[in-house]
């Protein structure tokens, strides 16, 4: 069995002590209430103040925690919640366009799928929740990428791998790509990251009109495509789908 980390385990413990009871303590109230000598709670509050985990009172000395905890708290609420919103309607686009649909957040240069939901048929599928998925070559990564300036950047300056002979990779062709997604909406990937699938996607906003994230659907080009051409009734219901799912989180219209 793996062994704990144990400087980690105590970060975490001071972590818990600072979010409960007065909130702002002194080195030593730290230190006397999690066991520890002075100067090993002081070198571990230093760490997470560096990491702006932890803040210390110019005036009193004592800490409270950081800055830092509560952004990574309000993207995991963010996410949790654009999820929790978008359930429903994934559900009927799944339905109505008899694919698998997908919702994607940026993450770590690429797309983290946090929602899948299968193709509604009695084929064999395997869920991709977790699964991330490149920026530059597939649907929703291309919305992001449209959308989204940290993940424009990301997808510029990565290296934009060529999956098929179909995927777009010079940054010319790769901005102009960008600039269609944005004036019309949506984003498409035939073949361009698996031969036979394709795959339509739009953006998602939030209440600030942010975006937050994508949602699309991926199924066989001969499903998704009708005469060489993406079947314009499947646009309509992924759009329609992010719009409504922008609505709940208070985007408005859009």
């Amino acid at each position: 069995m793996a062994r704990n980390i144990q400087s980690l385990e105590r970060a975490a413990a001071m972590l818990r002590l600072l979010a409960g009871g007065e909130r702002r303590l002194g080195l030593s109230d730290i230190a006397s209430s999690l066991g520890l000598a002075k100067g090993t709670a002081h070198g571990i509050l230093r760490t997470l103040q560096q990491e702006g985990f932890v803040e210390q009172d110019d005036a009193s000395g004592r800490y409270q925690l950081g800055a830092e905890l509560l952004r990574l708290g309000t993207t995991y609420l963010d996410v949790h919640e654009l999820r929790a919103r978008a359930l429903v309607w994934a559900d009927d686009l799944a339905r109505s366009s008899g694919e698998s649909v997908h919702l994607g957040v940026l993450h770590q240069q690429g797309v983290l799928i946090v929602h899948h939901v299968f193709r509604p048929d009695d084929s064999r599928q395997v869920l991709e929740i977790g699964a991330m998925q490149p920026l530059h070559s597939t649907a929703l990564g291309k919305v992001l990428s449209a959308y989204d300036p940290v993940a424009h950047s990301e997808a510029v300056e990565a290296e934009r791998k060529a999956f098929t002979d179909r995927t777009v990779c010079a940054p010319d062709d790769f901005e102009h790509l960008l600039d269609l997604t944005r004036a019309r909406g949506w984003a498409a990937d035939v073949e361009e990251t698996w031969e036979g699938v394709s795959s339509i996607a739009a953006p998602i906003h939030d209440r600030r009109r942010m975006p937050v994230g994508a949602v699309g659907i991926t199924g066989a080009v001969e499903r998704v495509c009708r005469d060489g051409e993406l079947r314009p009734e499947l646009i309509a219901a992924v759009r329609d789908c992010a719009r409504a799912v922008s609505r709940d989180l208070g985007a408005g219209r859009f």
